[in-house]
């Protein structure tokens, strides 16, 4: 386990949604992002840059359901703007495997 504990008002910082994958594209010129637009819930749509290229097809992803991390701020990745961060753990080889609901839940569904 991690020795930087945080509090839990810290923790309550963090909005955590499911948010479905509506559409997946390579990043030119980069081997290792990719560019997904995501349904965050209420029609709201947002842009994730993830360097997930190397584990994940674009086909793959349109219409999974992901977690991200909802109110980080905006960071650009390859000229991208990243409007918030996927949550995937890293396996005993150090593929990246993505974090998602067992079942199908509503798009920016808060996790808590």
């Amino acid at each position: 386990m991690s020795e930087n504990l945080i509090n839990f008002d810290d923790f309550l910082k963090v909005d955590l949604r499911v948010v479905t994958v509506l559409e997946a594209k390579e990043v030119p010129e980069s081997n290792k992002l990719l560019r997904l637009m995501v349904d965050v819930g209420d029609g709201q749509k947002r842009q994730i840059i993830a360097g997930i290229k190397k584990y994940y097809s674009p086909e793959e992803l349109i219409g999974k359901q992901i977690i991200i991390v909802a109110n980080l701020e905006p960071k650009k990745l390859a000229g991208l703007e990243s409007q918030g961060m996927l949550l995937a753990a890293h396996d005993e080889k150090g593929k990246a495997v993505l974090v998602h609901p067992d079942k199908l839940i509503s798009a920016g569904s808060k996790l808590g």
